[in-house]
């Protein structure tokens, strides 16, 4: 089970990580990219990790996300944020980070690019699949029309 003390966690070892390396920093990117990086690279080991102790479990991360989003007391959204959030979790691990960098974060390409090693072309194709499938989810979960 996820929940706020493995974020506390993650972040705190972000943060470590970040301050050990510092004098490896080389300013070739921003700061920002830099921490978003190793936070990211962090987040997704922590999550491997969970994934990997967990093999026990017949439920899917993702699932486990999406029951403890709909409990969890810190959430303030309504229905349709809710439903959101389900949508993103089906997305495969990549996508899902691309959407949130974009969607959420609002990056620039040019900048996901430097924190995920990937072409801004490769980025683009993979925020416009998990878009349409967030937007396929909400239609089939909302019954919405096109």
């Amino acid at each position: 089970m996820l929940d706020h003390d493995d974020t506390d966690d993650v972040l705190q070892n972000t943060f470590i990580k970040a301050w050990k390396a510092l004098d490896n920093f080389k300013e070739e990117s921003q700061l920002f990219t830099w921490l978003y990086r190793i936070a990211t690279n962090e987040a997704l080991g922590f999550l491997r990790q969970k994934n990997k102790n967990q093999v026990q479990s017949i439920h899917p991360i993702e699932e486990q996300l999406g029951k403890n989003l709909e409990s969890d007391p810190y959430f303030t959204g309504d229905g349709l944020q809710l439903k959101l959030q389900q949508a993103i979790l089906t997305l495969p691990e990549k996508q899902r980070l691309v959407f949130n960098m974009r969607y959420y974060d609002e990056m620039p390409y040019e900048e996901m690019s430097g924190v995920l090693e990937t072409s801004v072309g490769a980025l683009k194709a993979s925020y416009h699949i998990a878009a349409k499938k967030v937007e396929d989810y909400l239609k089939e979960h909302l019954n919405l029309r096109s």
